[in-house]
């Protein structure tokens, strides 16, 4: 820990908000990380404390719902960790070279799988809390089983699923894990026709809907019924 200065800085708020963390899904390493980090600012100031320890708290912070009138401002679905990192696959798929090549149509089964998963997010709304994303672990087992599904009906390219996160990884912290699991290596990639396109994405809405519904604690009390074929979320 750095030299301590001879002085305390008065801080904005005299509580750290580790235990929000730990619902927005961060390790316990960093949780922790963060809470001795935040105690030595509270104490002694910033102006000691490493470089990265001071981005790394800014990270934490801007994390973390804004406190507006001494509450906290709720986050918006969006900005949840678990669906930022769903959508950080579906972006990186669909600019990767196996998109790229796509003709006539041809469409790739794992960006389905995930817009379907974010529909279904969009319109059940759970909190995607801890809770949730422990649950959520339960959906990586049936996306393997329908992306074997269009496997077996399309052709296959090929998708580098681990290094695209390890990039991402190599420019800003993250305690994201591998889309397909830790220690899947399958870079496999399906590539269906226009009509085997369509058939699967009503296959995987289906399957994603119910599975979210029922597997996430936040959504035991929903009574809300699947959504309509044509529903799509609010741009």
């Amino acid at each position: 820990m750095p030299f301590e200065p001879k002085h305390r800085s008065v801080q904005a708020s005299e509580n750290n908000r580790a235990e929000e963390l730990k619902v927005l899904g961060w390790s316990a390493e960093d949780v922790r990380k963060y809470e001795e980090l935040w105690e030595y600012r509270h104490r002694w100031g910033a102006i000691n404390l490493e470089r990265e320890d001071r981005v790394f708290l800014r990270k934490a912070e801007a994390a973390l719902p804004k406190i507006v009138s001494g509450k906290a401002e709720k986050k918006r679905l969006q900005d949840k960790s678990y669906y930022r990192w769903l959508s950080f696959y579906r972006d990186a798929m669909q600019s990767s070279a196996a998109e790229q090549g796509l003709s006539g149509g041809e469409q790739g089964a794992w960006p389905i799988l995930i817009s379907e998963e974010l529909r279904a997010i969009d319109y059940y709304q759970p909190v995607l809390g801890l809770p949730d994303t422990l649950k959520a672990k339960e959906l990586l087992a049936i996306r393997e089983e329908l992306a074997a599904q269009a496997a077996s009906g399309g052709r296959l390219a090929s998708f580098d699923f681990v290094g695209v996160l390890e990039e991402l990884k190599r420019n800003e912290k993250t305690s994201w894990k591998p889309l397909r699991g830790e220690g899947n290596s399958d870079n496999g990639y399906a590539v269906l026709s226009a009509d085997a396109a369509e058939a699967f994405r009503l296959e995987a809405r289906s399957r994603l809907c119910s599975a979210i519904r029922d597997l996430f604690p936040s959504l035991k009390d929903s009574e809300k019924e699947p959504p309509a074929t044509d529903w799509q979320p609010a741009s």
